[in-house]
């Protein structure tokens, strides 16, 4: 019987999935369901090799689950593909990459048909950030095209399963889920937002904005432009972490709370920040073993009550360690980690292993800044909003 790592009980998430597909993975057919995409069900099959890396042909699975590392790069249907980004369709046939992906046979942009628009405001990004920004200017009447590359709006509120805090204004009370569904529920009462899904902003030129889509392509001429693009998470740099079964935070939160696929069984959580504690009880939530949190620093950088809810389950929070290493051949068997110094460095005789097939990072996130750029805003390295910012 094929391996499946879909998750069918979850104590707070019903999973909606759409009627079977099957696709075809390499010439072998593969169960799917309509609303999942290419690499959530490649992965609940079982399939940790998605494709080899360019140069060196190591192999490569799922890492963000956002369309960013390039890690789950496919070919569908002949063409390249962000495989976490494509929704499955019937008779898809998928190609596994080893080396650099072939030209497609026509260009993505050339081939669509091109729509001209003028709307008073673009934003580009449509996370929380996203959203309420065009709820604001819809509530003054100014038109608004919203674009996402994403499958839904929402941003990281869709894989948000944790209660928040503040006023209730603020949504405080609700988990990140249903505050997504309430923004889009506000969104959508303003017919002068239009929304566009599945659309990527592909460059800033003299004639407007590019925008490509799956089957149409849009050259927007706005009286504004607002960049809401958020984030992406950091990597870290140890022996293998290339390795599948290491992936971010955020793409297992995408697997397991939008997708209802485990990211594994057994789970090592690097990074001891609300991120990490969260992630860590929504493991526990959908029945994936924990073995530890480690954390470089003295003391976690969570809120206390998350990582008391970890500590409940008997899940230990390692501090004053991080991760020199994994071991495995085509997926994590076991985790190394090792004491710091004052330093931050490793201490050498103090490593130990851990058994596990799952590796999460939760270290920090970058701004995305490649857009505010493309449009010539100056960007500065301020440490403490994580990098470059414009």
């Amino acid at each position: 019987m094929p391996l499946d790592r879909r998750i069918w009980s979850h104590p707070l998430l019903s999973f909606k999935r759409g009627r079977k597909v099957r696709i075809f993975f390499e010439g072998n057919p593969i169960e799917a369901y309509e609303g999942e995409t290419v690499a959530v069900a490649l992965y609940a099959s079982g399939r940790d090799v998605l494709r080899l890396s360019p140069k060196l042909g190591r192999p490569r699975s799922v890492f963000c689950m956002v369309g960013k590392c390039g890690s789950c790069m496919l070919l569908i249907n002949g063409v390249p593909s962000r495989s976490c980004i494509t929704p499955v369709e019937e008779g898809m046939f998928i190609e596994s990459l080893k080396g650099l992906p072939p030209l497609p046979r026509a260009s993505s942009c050339a081939s669509k048909d091109m729509e001209y628009v003028e709307p008073e405001a673009l934003i580009i990004g449509a996370g929380p950030a996203g959203i309420a920004a065009a709820v604001v200017l819809a509530k003054q009447g100014v038109s608004v095209l919203l674009v996402d590359d994403q499958l839904r709006v929402g941003g990281q509120l869709i894989k948000q399963t944790h209660k928040f805090f503040g006023s209730k204004e603020l949504f405080a009370g609700l988990r990140g889920y249903q505050i997504a569904e309430e923004y889009e529920k506000r969104l959508r009462k303003y017919k002068s937002v239009e929304i566009l899904t599945q659309t990527t902003a592909l460059g800033v030129f003299k004639e407007g904005v590019l925008l490509g889509g799956k089957d149409r392509a849009y050259l927007v001429r706005p009286k504004v432009v607002l960049i809401a693009t958020g984030a992406t998470e950091n990597f870290l740099v140890f022996d293998n972490n290339d390795m599948p079964g290491v992936m971010g935070a955020g793409g297992a939160q995408t697997l397991m709370n939008v997708y209802g696929v485990k990211p594994g069984n057994e789970a090592v959580v690097v990074g001891a920040g609300n991120v990490g504690l969260i992630i860590t009880y929504q493991l526990l939530q959908a029945g994936v073993g924990v073995k530890a949190v480690i954390e470089a620093a003295p003391q976690i950088g969570g809120w206390v009550v998350h990582a008391a809810k970890v500590r409940r389950y008997g899940v230990p929070i390692i501090t004053r360690h991080t991760i020199v290493g994994v071991e495995g051949i085509a997926r994590v068997r076991s985790a190394i980690i090792a004491e710091v110094n004052e330093r931050w460095e490793p201490i050498v005789g103090t490593e130990e292993s851990i058994k596990c097939d799952t590796v999460l990072l939760s270290v920090g996130l970058s701004p995305n800044v490649d857009m505010a750029r493309q449009f010539g805003a100056a960007v500065k390295y301020v440490p403490e909003l994580g990098g470059l910012v414009a």
